[in-house]
């Protein structure tokens, strides 16, 4: 009987999994509208009294978009308070929507990628996962690694999609 040999582990490929990478923590928004007179106007001593009565442990280790959902008129340093309460207390905070936050943490964890690790090595970039990993992340660990990799592919070891090739 002839030996069975694994060809994918002796074909040398780096196997990267973007799920790996996927933000953690609860994310949430904390929206400039619930803290506006009429849901329109912002009057600043009411703000400013909003601000200081709000219980800002709600935000302790979450992951924070700071919005205003209503289109109004918000004075620039009404997001400067509020970050200056949400910095202390939130994991990460920021101005944009939940999405926006998803996708900067993302970006985040693939900017720590030891890229040099990945020099003149070929590269699977896995395709299929339990989780959604989003445009974004494909896009960026591409950016990150075309300079040092000798080849990237999507998809699985066994059956991967070519994307890219160094030349020479």
């Amino acid at each position: 009987m002839d030996e069975i040999i694994n060809k994918v582990a002796q074909s040398g490929l780096e196997t990267i999994d973007l799920e790996h990478y996927l933000p953690q923590g609860e994310i949430v928004v904390f929206d400039l509208k619930a803290h506006l007179f009429m849901g329109m106007i912002l009057k600043e001593k009411d703000f400013r009294t909003a601000m200081q009565s709000l219980d800002w442990e709600q935000y302790r280790g979450k992951n924070v978009g700071l919005i205003c959902s209503e289109d109004t008129v918000i004075p620039l340093w009404a997001y400067m308070l509020v970050m200056t309460n949400l910095q202390p207390v939130a994991a990460y905070a920021a101005f944009g929507d939940a999405e926006f936050i998803y996708k900067t943490l993302f970006l985040q964890n693939l900017a720590k990628l030891d890229v040099e690790a990945f020099n003149d090595k070929r590269i699977v970039i896995k395709g299929c996962g339990d989780k959604h990993v989003g445009e974004v992340a494909y896009a960026e660990v591409t950016r990150l690694l075309r300079p040092v990799a000798k080849s990237i592919m999507y998809g699985e070891p066994c059956s991967s999609v070519p994307v890219y090739k160094k030349k020479g």
